[in-house]
């Protein structure tokens, strides 16, 4: 995916989350979120963004405390979101091929573009879930979010950042999402982590659906049962309490 489609499916997705929260509570608990209140996952978009785009342009900084952002009254909310995220993309063009940090090592500022396009999809997921809007993402987007999750836990950094990311090591355990249309993902729990390759092929268990489900069911935004499951559902079951987004 290149950066022109990244950068459209961040518009698209803080646009979505913007459309989402529109007239909405600031004060409304998110479910799946549990700990924040609208306002409060709001904030954490743009805040991101900008944290981001800090990154890209000037390197590390610690990372903000979503309680201290301030996305202004809801009816700045849609503004400031869009200002955010064209702050990112502004960034990560002017930038260019530059690496830049980032939690795993210095990586190319596409690196951010990319995080941030996944982590909006999910939260736009989020809000839509507490306000009953419409969610939808397009397939190609809910593939390369799937995708880059599994870089993001099969990196021998990520379980520094999470306890419960170590205990996805395993002895050659195996787990399958298979989507209705395309490649599925192979994932094998190894001493050393995790590991993953597209492909289809016999696995201990097998998580199958259309490819926007797996991406909700795998950062626990939909129950499990909203994909089928066959196989060892206990396998399926550790994983995903320990793989929430």
């Amino acid at each position: 995916m290149d950066n022109a489609r990244l950068a459209e499916g961040l518009r698209e997705h803080t646009a979505g989350f913007a459309g989402a929260v529109e007239n909405a509570d600031p004060e409304a608990k998110v479910p799946t979120c549990p700990e924040w209140p609208l306002r409060v996952l709001v904030g954490h978009i743009g805040q991101a963004h900008r944290w981001s785009a800090s990154i890209v342009r000037d390197g590390p900084s610690p990372v903000p405390d979503p309680f201290d952002a301030d996305p202004g009254e809801p009816g700045q909310w849609p503004g400031w979101l869009e200002q955010g995220a064209k702050d990112l993309e502004d960034a990560v063009e002017a930038a260019g091929d530059t690496p830049v940090w980032t939690f795993f090592g210095p990586q190319p500022a596409r690196f951010w573009l990319r995080r941030m396009l996944h982590d909006t999809t999910v939260h736009h997921a989020d809000a839509a879930l507490a306000t009953g809007k419409t969610f939808t993402v397009a397939p190609d987007f809910a593939a390369d979010a799937i995708s880059e999750w599994l870089d993001v836990l099969s990196d021998p950094g990520t379980a520094n950042l999470k306890p419960a990311f170590a205990e996805l090591r395993g002895t050659g355990q195996t787990l399958l999402l298979d989507p209705a249309d395309g490649p599925g993902w192979l994932i094998t729990r190894t001493p050393d982590g995790v590991r993953w390759d597209r492909g289809t092929a016999t696995a201990d268990v097998t998580l199958a659906g259309p490819v926007a489900d797996l991406l909700l069911v795998l950062t626990r935004r939909l129950p499990a049962d909203r994909v089928a499951i066959t196989g060892d559902a206990a396998l399926a079951e550790h994983w995903l309490a320990r793989t929430a987004a």
